[in-house]
């Protein structure tokens, strides 16, 4: 009687339809755990970013200690970060926000801070000459200018967190790095394929994204390039 024929699984090849199928559940919430801390980390990572680089702005001594400051913190390893902040935050998805918003404030930082220095001081002159006070100026006219250098950073702190999300598996929360770190375990290899592509894909589909909102938000940055 002949044997009953192998499928892929059971090959362990690394292209295989048959895990796709079976494993779509797992695919899907692996990804949606790596979306969800890269988007809550960069967006914390704003938040944080944007009043550092105003003082930075502000203070010319404060640049030099913070612009330092978030360029050590960037040095660190990533499995050595972790580390440091589980005293603090546990076992938990914290520990990988928290380590990718340090690791994103170096990026954002600059960018912010090299964007609002850009702006032109006629475009100063001429809002405070139409009475704008500090706040209107900064969100009406400076923000608006120094947008593309913003958002060229945010593209880039991202694409960084997609990828270093992944590393988090050391703590049972790294979104499709806990397939990769399970599959490179136990040799599965259409795991490891499958999930180190979602990846990849994750990182190009999000630059893309933002560099279309980058493209709608700042419209007047594809004259310039015609005209040039």
């Amino acid at each position: 009687m002949d044997a009953a024929p192998s499928n892929c699984l059971t090959a362990n090849e690394w292209i295989c339809g048959e895990y796709l199928r079976s494993r779509s559940g797992e695919l899907v919430d692996a990804t949606t755990e790596h979306v969800a801390i890269t988007v809550t980390a960069v967006a914390l990572a704003v938040v944080v970013s944007f009043p550092l680089a105003l003082l930075a702005r502000r203070w010319r001594l404060a640049a030099g200690g913070i612009l330092s400051l978030t360029t050590i913190l960037y040095t660190i390893p990533s499995l050595a970060m972790y580390a440091l902040l589980l005293p603090w935050f546990g076992i938990s998805a914290s520990v990988v926000v928290c380590g990718l918003v340090l690791y994103s404030l170096t990026i954002l930082v600059r960018n912010t801070l090299t964007g609002l220095r850009a702006v032109p001081a006629e475009a100063r002159e001429a809002a405070l000459g139409m009475g704008y006070g500090r706040l209107r100026l900064l969100f009406g006219v400076e923000l608006p200018l120094a947008l593309p250098a913003l958002m060229a950073g945010v593209r880039i702190a991202t694409v960084s967190a997609v990828s270093l999300t992944t590393v988090g598996a050391i703590v049972g929360h790294g979104g499709l790095g806990n397939l990769i770190y399970s599959g490179m375990d136990t040799y599965f290899k259409a795991e490891v394929l499958t999930a180190s592509v979602l990846c990849v894909a994750l990182a190009v589909a999000a630059d893309l994204l933002l560099l279309g909102a980058q493209r709608l938000l700042t419209p007047w940055t594809r004259g310039a390039g015609r005209s040039a």
